[in-house]
This record gives structure tokens, sequence and C-alpha cells, in this order.
């Protein structure tokens, strides 16, 4: 496949860059708790770890709802555990769903590849492990991710057709063609076919069935192209703020986030 088309090596370096301050940085969990669960993947063939986070005020167990949210490229299982989550997470109160963080890699883009079965890893083994952990009601799980993690997280929407109450890309990193992939997302050409998330949304614009989904970006991102024919294919209206494909955009917006898993999980439970 040809590469390159869209400037991302600086992006992807902010990113990473982004993410390592981050995890250097004392936040406010008010009042959530966390915990770390180590999965012997069978499907990418190594351990790897799942952060938990789990509100004081959650549900008894049984009637927890649960949303998995997916990291950009570079992140990992911590990436996200912000005082911007945090603070989302605590306006929601009593309504905030169980949070599962799992590590994905450097560039997996969440799907089944050469390098490991990323895909089924989430779905088969995350998944079953934290529902059946933290007594979450089954029929209420939403999937999200950040730029790499909502490319992955529409990907599995698509392949999982009514699993989840809710589907979100935030950045999500989307392409029209081959020729556009940013380098390591994709095996080869037949990899980015089988996972074609816009085509398959052009074929059939119900692709993701009854599941609610959500699309947003920046003014200034440079996946917005992809962004725009992913909306246009599933008729809807991608949400638009100012910002571009950085964390000071994302944590502006996680209440907005936060405000639409709570939403989209209870009534999941209707």
């Amino acid at each position: 496949m040809r590469r390159g088309i869209l400037p991302l090596a600086l992006f992807v370096a902010a990113i990473v860059v982004g993410y390592a301050i981050q995890q250097l940085i004392s936040v406010d969990r008010r009042g959530a708790s966390e915990e770390t669960v180590t999965i012997d993947s069978r499907a990418v063939g190594q351990p790897l770890n799942t952060t938990v986070v789990v509100r004081g005020d959650a549900p008894a167990e049984g009637n927890r709802s649960l949303l998995v949210f997916l990291h950009g490229r570079g992140g990992d299982e911590r990436s996200d555990l912000d005082d911007a989550f945090f603070g989302a997470l605590a306006e929601l109160g009593s309504r905030a769903p169980v949070v599962a963080f799992p590590a994905g890699g450097d560039h997996s883009y969440w799907h089944d590849r050469a390098d490991g079965n990323w895909g089924r890893y989430v779905v088969r083994e995350v998944i079953p492990e934290v529902v059946e952990r933290y007594g979450i009601d089954r029929r209420r799980v939403a999937i999200g991710g950040i730029s790499m993690g909502g490319f992955g997280a529409f990907d599995l929407a698509r392949l999982h057709p009514g699993r989840f109450c809710a589907v979100a890309g935030h950045s999500p990193a989307l392409w029209r063609t081959g020729g556009e992939t940013a380098p390591g997302a994709f095996d080869d050409a037949e990899d980015f076919a089988r996972h074609d998330v816009i085509g398959t949304a052009r074929a059939n614009p119900d692709a993701f069935g009854d599941t609610q989904v959500w699309l947003d970006a920046g003014d200034e991102d440079p996946f917005d192209p992809g962004v725009d024919a992913l909306a246009e294919a599933l008729g809807i209206k991608a949400r638009r703020w100012p910002g571009g494909h950085d964390d000071g955009y994302w944590n502006e917006h996680w209440p907005d986030y936060a405000r639409f898993y709570a939403r989209a999980l209870v009534r999941c439970a209707r």
C-alpha cells in the first residue's frame, strides 16, 4: 500500500510524548478505584494488562454497565487515566459505568492481524473477564476509543453487530483507501480490505444495527476526510468542535463523551 498521504508522523509522535508526560502527573480519582487485571492472552500470545475503574457509588453487582475504552497509538492501559476522565466520571455519579482500559500494543489498531488477534482478545478475553469479575449486566456493554482506539471500536462493533449498546470514535483514525493509511496500521492491502470500516458502511449503512453511534473530531484534525466519509456513509452528523488531534481536545470533551455512554447504557437496559 502507498503510505504517507496524511501527515501523521508528527501527530503520532506528539501523542506518544503526551501519554508519557500524562503518566507522570498525579490525578484526583474523585472516589473511583483502579485495579489491574492481567490476562494471559491466547489470542495475542502474551500477558496483557487491563486497568478497570469503578466508582465507589457504583450499583450492586449484576446491575452494572461496562464501557470498554481503547487507547490510541503509542498508548497503553493507563494512557487515558487523567484528571479529565475522572472528573467526567464523577459528574455521572452512580450512573457511571465500570470502565475497562485494555492494553492494545503500540500500533495494533485493535484488529486481528499477523502479530496477534487483537480484536478477538478484546471481545473473547477482556470483556468476558471483566463482566464476570465485576458483576456487569452482559446486555449493557459499550465500546469506544480515541484515534487508533476509535478505529478499533468501530471495527469491532461492525464485526459483532448487536454485541454493544453503543460505539463511539473520538477523532478516530479512519482512512478512505489503503493508500492513505499510516505506516504500521495494517499488514498489507488485504488486511486493510478486511477491516475497511468506511467501505463496510458504504455498502451497508445499517452495519451497526441498533447500536447507538457517536462520532466526533476537531475541526483541525488530519483524519477529517475519513470522519466525514464515515458520517456520510452512515447518514449521521459528526460532532465538530474547535481543536486538533491532541489531548487538549479530548480532555475538553470527556464530559460529553461520558454523558453519551451513560445515556446509551441506560437505554440499553429498557
